[in-house]
């Protein structure tokens, strides 16, 4: 984040206190001091004075102060008295696990150089102070600070409902002594207005830490700077255009993961850079909701075909259409049993709340879902696996609830070895005819023990021939493997989701859970044959990782993707049409098989006519242009060389064109567009 411009300090002199983030335990009361500012109980006490020794010190998680300050209504500015200038007069002595970014030394060469930053100004000094207030005012006078930010209770309860009382938190009008800031953050770390708070407290991820001397506000730790460079995700490259005299088919499987558009979500949200090569534009396309038509309930048919054209919004000699595969729902009453195998990494990388503090908020709300004809079994893998939970009937919630609270982290990781204990725990439980599912969560990082890469996907492959699939659910940022959780999903014909609060854990095993674990086609393929007489060349945006040879189409030993009950799954072409098209501009083609081992593949197929296609962009319908919005946001943030003239605001607007008013995932399309275009 670039740092702002510096302005001039007015001298100042007498103690120059240290500008630290601390909660500060006094006479059995929370006392929080930021820059001079000290709040205790419901009101706000302000003075220059250097800070207290704190009795116990404790980071908060930068991701719980960023959504607490965006749910945190603007109040009315203070004046200003006047700005001290920050640096003590003495250094203070840390240990060796909170050396700052700056104080780490680097393998090669020096480390990166740190402008002092300008003074807050006094409306953002009064936000921040309205939230540290309201981050006590949640537990309420005599909490210590274990209390408010303890790992253990922020799991044990939801964070929406902790956020519902810090709304309603006020703070009195007050003047503030505005206090200059230490510095502003590198890449990687969390920056709210001035306030400026670890990411990461230590090398094991956890959010928080207590009884150690407080570290300086706005230094980034080493296990965030490491951690970073060590997330891995894939270039697939884009897609270019194809001639079609050359290539008239276009041949993919289908993809209903929404997991890149959730990671990218969090880290705009959090002020980390987006990598390019973790954007998957069909991942973001098929993160939204975009109303399809069901099948007929007496057609007989897994799938509704929906078809829409119309002129490009970015491009003048190009148009886009768009491929629509809406899947039937499955009635409640003809849902199978579901046999699920919960496979948790418990390694000391998924030690903070969101991960572990998520995994099991996550699951706890699955099996709220659950139907007295399932079962849930419980497997644990860190430096050695464990069976926490044998396959249990779902109508012992109690039973199943308490296995996942107790959940604790620890140790290393063996990831082939907890994949090979939850598949001989889901054979004990194998039933035909049930949809038999292993899901997996994790955040990625792992050995993978005495079993190979290789090994292990041919272990997940196998069981999937057999009837038991495999889902993976992403959890955490840093350390994060993206894709060993795609690659296992894809191989276990399941899907790969990513979760980053609660909201999303709703919308997959909430909302979602029917699609998450009840498929109802495999190995879905799409073909789309392109009428030389009326497309002069067709670009595919996105799916460059799902491409499948035209030749295996037919081919059913291919492995393809699947389809959940109610998924739905879309495609954006970018076409340049002939001056004068024929009629027939496409035929696009759906192969599949019905859930189940050994089952024959099926075939269907639809014609989109040029008589179809819409004039003018505005005549298409609000859906399709919300797909053409979110598809060139997708583009723009992987740096697309198709969408180069295309602009922030012009992508603003197209968003703006299409969202609903009062749908949630929409309207916040519109605020990660914005953060997208600050960075």
């Amino acid at each position: 984040m670039p740092s702002r411009e510096e302005r001039p300090l007015p001298d100042s002199s007498g103690p120059r206190p240290d500008p630290r983030l601390a909660v500060t335990l006094v006479g059995g009361a929370a006392l929080l001091t930021l820059a001079g500012v000290a709040l205790a109980g419901v009101g706000v006490a302000v003075g220059v004075f250097p800070e207290p020794e704190p009795i116990e010190v404790m980071e908060i998680p930068a991701r719980f102060v960023e959504v607490l300050l965006e749910r945190s209504e603007d109040p009315t500015p203070p004046s200003a008295k006047g700005v001290v200038w920050p640096p003590p007069s003495k250094p203070v002595e840390k240990p060796a696990e909170a050396l700052t970014h700056e104080e780490v030394p680097e393998a090669t060469g020096a480390g990166p150089e740190t402008e002092p930053a300008a003074p807050p100004s006094p409306e953002q000094v009064q936000q921040e102070s309205k939230l540290l207030l309201a981050l006590i005012g949640t537990r309420g006078e005599g909490s210590t600070a274990e209390d408010i930010f303890s790992d253990q209770d922020a799991s044990a309860r939801s964070l929406d409902e902790a956020l519902s009382r810090v709304q309603g938190a006020e703070v009195g009008s007050a003047n503030m002594t505005v206090r200059e800031g230490q510095g502003r953050r590198s890449h990687g770390d969390a920056s709210i207005g001035d306030l400026r708070v670890e990411a990461i407290a230590s090398s094991s991820g956890s959010p928080l830490r207590t009884g150690a001397p407080s570290t300086r506000v706005g230094a980034s730790p080493p296990a965030l700077r490491e951690s970073a460079s060590a997330e891995r995700y894939v270039d697939y490259g884009v897609n270019e255009m194809v001639l079609v005299e050359q290539d008239r088919l276009s041949t993919f499987a289908v993809d209903v993961d929404t997991a890149s558009y959730a990671i990218v979500r969090r880290k705009l949200q959090d002020g980390m850079p987006v990598p390019p090569s973790a954007v998957r534009v069909e991942e973001f396309v098929n993160a939204f909701d975009y109303g399809y038509a069901r099948p007929p309930a007496d057609s007989g048919a897994p799938f509704a075909v929906h078809l829409e054209a119309a002129p490009s919004p970015w491009r003048t000699d190009r148009h886009l259409l768009r491929v629509g595969v809406q899947g039937r729902e499955v009635p409640a009453a003809e849902r199978p049993p579901l046999r699920l195998t919960f496979l948790v990494d418990v390694s000391g990388s998924m030690s903070s709340f969101d991960k572990i503090g998520l995994v099991r908020e996550s699951l706890s709300l699955l099996v709220d879902q659950l139907g007295p004809e399932d079962s849930v079994a419980v497997v644990t893998y860190a430096g050695r696996t464990e069976v926490v939970l044998e396959p249990t009937s779902a109508l012992n919630k109690y039973t199943i609830q308490d296995a996942i609270r107790r959940l604790q982290t620890g140790g290393g990781t063996a990831m082939g070895s907890g994949v090979e204990l939850a598949y001989d725990l889901a054979m004990q439980g194998y039933v035909p005819g049930a949809e038999n599912r292993v899901i997996v969560l994790s955040d990625g990082d792992a050995n993978i023990g005495h079993t190979s890469h290789e090994g292990i996907l041919r272990t997940i492959t196998a069981y999937s021939q057999r009837g038991i699939t495999l889902s993976t659910v992403g959890f955490g940022m840093g350390n994060y493997q993206d894709v060993m959780m795609e690659q296992l999903a894809n191989k276990g014909d399941g899907n790969y989701s990513y979760i980053d609060s609660l909201q999303e854990a709703r919308a997959v095993f909430v909302e979602g859970l029917t699609r998450t674990a009840l498929t109802i086609a495999r190995d879905v393929k799409i073909q789309v044959e392109f009428n030389p007489q009326a497309v002069i060349a067709y670009r595919l945006v996105g799916y460059e990782n799902r491409d499948i040879a035209d030749r295996d189409f037919r081919v059913d030993a291919v492995d393809a993707g699947e389809i959940g009950s109610g998924h739905s799954v879309t495609a954006v072409y970018e076409l340049v049409l002939k001056d004068r098209p024929a009629a027939e501009l496409a035929t696009v083609r759906l192969r599949a098989k019905p859930p189940g081992p050994d089952a024959p593949a099926k075939e269907w197929s639809t014609v989109f006519q040029r008589s179809n296609m819409r004039s003018e962009w505005q005549e298409a319908s609000r859906s399709y242009r919300l797909a053409a919005a979110v598809a060139a946001f997708a583009e723009k943030l992987r740096g697309s060389p198709h969408v180069l003239e295309l602009s922030w605001a012009q992508v603003r607007d197209l968003a703006e064109d299409a969202v609903r008013p009062g749908v949630a995932r929409e309207a916040e399309l519109l605020t990660l567009i914005d953060r997208a275009a600050r960075r």
